[in-house]
């Protein structure tokens, strides 16, 4: 008997998955890097030609059907030269990354900084290779990426001052990457701050690889604030040494199509890793923050807390998923999600999830949406508050919290204002 061999029939692409094509083969000549990075270029694109980009028929994109959601690709033409804007934090030393052209000269006492694109001409393919088949993320990323930062913290190093990566956009396409290795025992701050300073749309794609060293305590900040139009793709990849901690805050508050993925790995004993979340959601947008942790090694930490407030027509996506190897006993993680729905016409989805191989664990998740505390209100209301003042006051309360976590007063102070400006312009 002659069994046929199956036969591929080739994805009809969709007019964003042309877009995206055609840009590359406009690009390719211009795009830094040969040999096995031009390689790793075009197995990326080739695998949106040939699966097209993931739909709710991939599980880690069940929420967020990329394919549906993204309609168009702005033109990949040069953007107009904008200028570095003040720190979010006035004493920041800040590295700006312009319409995805960094400036290296910044120098700080401990830290060496260079230009991804020299690791793309070096033939350095490693650093670019996507995931997995459902790493779109990833597969874009590779693709287009032209520059970056490289940003080595040598062992013992304290930032005396938090380090902004300013990545300023103003219109058409940036693809990003940063390499960032904190040596053992350092100590620091990193805000990596997302604007766009343009009414045109951007695409912007961002991936972030973090290596925390041994001994090491960093803070680094997640702050997207993209225009209303602009779709955000961006990934962090983390490691975390022994006795290392990671506290990672996401704070989206703009886009019209968003996607934050944190990807991690516990490779040391006595790690710990500490995220906070805040999405503020209006309009008629999407975001979704997927998230996952995989518990390698025995006695290492984990909380995860996401505070979400969603308005008008917006809809908000957290996946989470923590994963306890068998040889990681002594594992303590737990997982929070908690929604202010404000509108009938906007929606969350929340999944968490814990796969646990190990039996000498404490592990927990869970997951909350809600509305105004009715009484609460009445509370405020009765002392003469108006409605919506007193509202206002709630759901700052809700996120401040998690804010208010931080020990630097300047940047509290300075998040805080971020927070309260997004609300008094949809409360």
């Amino acid at each position: 008997m002659n069994i046929a061999t199956p036969i591929l029939t080739p994805i009809k692409l969709t007019a964003a998955e042309t877009a995206l094509v055609d840009a590359f083969t406009r690009q390719v000549g211009e795009l830094p890097g040969d040999g096995m990075v031009l390689v790793a270029r075009d197995n990326a694109l080739d695998g949106i030609k040939t699966e097209g980009l993931p739909t709710r028929r991939v599980e880690s994109w069940h929420y967020t059907d990329l394919r549906a959601l993204l309609r168009a690709i702005p033109a990949d033409t040069n953007a107009p030269f904008i200028e570095q804007r003040p720190g979010l934090v006035s004493n920041a030393f800040v590295l700006p990354v312009l319409n995805g052209k960094p400036d290296v000269k910044t120098s700080i006492d401990g830290v060496t900084i260079g230009s991804f694109r020299d690791r793309l001409m070096s033939d350095d393919h490693a650093h670019i290779e996507p995931r997995g088949s459902d790493d779109a993320i990833g597969r874009i990323n590779t693709s287009f990426v032209r520059d970056g930062l490289v940003i080595d913290i040598a062992d013992g190093t304290t930032l005396e001052r938090p380090l902004e990566l300013q990545l300023s956009q103003s219109a058409g396409q940036s693809h990003m990457r940063f390499a960032v290795s904190f040596g053992a025992q350092t100590k620091g701050t990193v805000i990596e701050r997302h604007s766009s300073l343009s009414d045109d749309a951007s695409l912007v794609s961002s991936v972030s690889d973090v290596v925390v060293g041994d001994g090491a305590d960093i803070l680094w900040i997640i702050f997207q604030a993209q225009g209303p139009v602009d779709t955000h793709l961006a990934q962090m990849n983390f490691k975390l040494g022994a006795n290392a901690k990671l506290t990672l805050y996401v704070i989206n508050t703009g886009g019209k199509l968003v996607r934050q993925e944190v990807h991690g790995v516990t490779v040391g004993e006595g790690s710990d890793f500490q995220m906070r979340g805040i999405n503020l959601l209006g309009g008629d947008t999407h975001t979704d923050v997927t998230f996952t942790l995989g518990h390698d090694v025995p006695n290492t930490t984990s909380t995860e807390i996401i505070r979400n407030v969603i308005f008008d027509r917006a809809r908000g996506v957290f996946q989470g998923q923590i994963r306890v190897a068998p040889d990681a006993q002594k594992t303590d993680a737990r997982m929070a999600c908690n929604t202010l729905l404000m509108s009938d016409d906007a929606d969350f989805s929340a999944k968490p999830e814990l796969e646990i191989f190990a039996d000498d664990v404490q592990c927990g998740h869970g997951a909350t949406v809600i509305d105004i505390n009715a009484t609460h209100l009445y509370y405020l209301m009765a002392r003469g508050i108006p409605e919506n003042k007193a509202r206002g006051l709630l759901i700052n309360a809700f996120v401040a919290e998690i804010v208010e976590e931080l020990d630097d007063e300047q940047l509290v102070e300075a998040l805080e204002d971020v927070i309260s400006a997004w609300l008094d312009k949809h409360a």
